[in-house]
């Protein structure tokens, strides 16, 4: 396999087992004039591994915007450049965005290989819908931002995938339950392609029983995987119910059941009845 010049190629890396790299990968690494690493001791380990002596430069958050012109300059200089993270494809939920842009725009080849995602890896073992999916990467450190995220998402049909650390991971679910409430199905999955390689599915509420049981099923990586909303008949969506809550704030709960009902093309009846339970 001969490389093209001026290229730059994103080259996914293992997401814990060593051997989950492509051939064409390792040629590429090998081949190139330089590798951009997030963590050059991090990814020195792997290339040491596959006895690859490339030369690594660092490309992380911190640094990103001010090397795209350095690497722009390589470029015209006829070389090629692989960009890797710490694991996984570059840019899901990793640094790369900006550099990819800027080389893009300067009028150069990227060219993207295939391999290995926590994301895609953790979906096709959960047993939840995969058809469509919405990516959300990691939530907010902060509880009140976090939640606000995803109320945001409670009326989300699709399955929603989430990245979290393992010392955020009980207050993630709980936030979770917070909104979502204890019911929803949630799939977990931590230590991918490890050791420990765990995935562990159930509703919310027992899985944060499942947590807090055992601090060993707290450690690790993890990819949160949330059902998406379904509604039936007899369901009120959550959106619906906060213009309710909305406007009873203004106006007797009769008249606010029956202008929802008109916006959303409900039945004002039920509308009314919801108003009563939830005291409004």
């Amino acid at each position: 396999m001969e490389l093209s010049s001026a290229t730059l190629y994103i080259v996914p890396t293992p997401i814990g087992n060593m051997a989950d790299i492509t051939l064409r990968a390792l040629t590429v690494l090998e081949q190139v004039d330089l590798i951009c690493a997030e963590d050059t001791r991090h990814t020195g380990k792997l290339l040491s591994h596959h006895n690859i002596t490339t030369q690594t430069m660092s490309v992380h958050d911190h640094n990103e915007r001010a090397r795209v012109q350095t690497l722009v300059n390589k470029l015209e200089q006829g070389q090629s450049i692989a960009l890797v993270s710490d694991a996984g494809t570059p840019l899901i939920s990793d640094p790369g965005y900006h550099l990819v842009n800027g080389i893009r725009d300067a009028g150069f080849k990227v060219v993207p290989l295939p391999g290995a995602c926590a994301a895609i890896t953790a979906l096709s073992a959960a047993g939840v819908a995969t058809d469509r999916f919405a990516f959300e990467g990691f939530l907010v450190a902060k509880s009140a931002g976090r939640q606000s995220q995803l109320a945001n998402l409670k009326s989300e049909p699709r399955t929603m995938v989430f990245y979290e650390s393992p010392r955020r991971i009980v207050d993630t679910i709980s936030d979770m339950i917070a909104v979502f409430g204890g019911e929803r199905h949630i799939v977990l999955a931590r230590e991918l392609t490890k050791t420990f390689e765990t995935i562990h599915g159930a509703p919310a509420g027992d899985l944060l029983e499942w947590l807090r049981s055992d601090e060993n099923n707290q450690r690790g990586e993890m990819v949160v995987m949330v059902a998406g909303y379904k509604a039936n008949d007899e369901t009120i969506a959550p959106e619906v119910i906060d213009a309710l809550k909305l406007l009873s704030e203004e106006l007797p709960l009769k008249k606010a059941a029956a202008l929802v009902a008109k916006l959303y093309g409900g039945k004002k009846n039920a509308l009314y009845k919801t108003g009563l339970e939830l005291g409004l």
